[in-house]
């Protein structure tokens, strides 16, 4: 059966450079439960500066996916079935943006444990 799982809120962050992303925040790890598997459905995201920022999407430690949000905008990127996530995976998710760079990130990432 699946189980649906949403990562959602909205973040504060101090951008490190684009080139040095850096988590956006403790609360939006995602371990996947051992006796199951996961897939990406969805995510999206709001970036409240007027510059180009990214979101890092990292998987067990590593550059999974990354997700340009440009100025004052949004993105929506459909991930249906993309790929499974192995059990006990750790997802993270890291802000690239200029240095000194302060905002906001609105995120909603939609999973399904299957």
């Amino acid at each position: 059966m699946e189980t649906p799982r949403f990562i959602q809120g909205v973040y504060a962050f101090e951008g490190q450079g684009l080139e040095k992303p850096v988590p956006l925040h403790p609360a939006i790890g995602y371990t996947v439960p051992r006796d199951r598997r996961a897939q990406l459905v969805y995510l999206r995201a709001g970036n409240s500066t007027a510059e180009l920022i990214y979101l890092l999407l990292r998987r067990d430690g590593q550059p999974m996916r990354y997700f340009p949000i440009g100025a004052r905008a949004a993105i929506h990127v459909p991930l249906v079935i993309v790929e499974d996530i192995p059990p006990e995976s750790v997802l993270e998710l890291s802000v690239g943006a200029p240095e000194g760079l302060r905002g906001l990130a609105t995120i909603d990432i939609g999973l399904a444990e299957i």
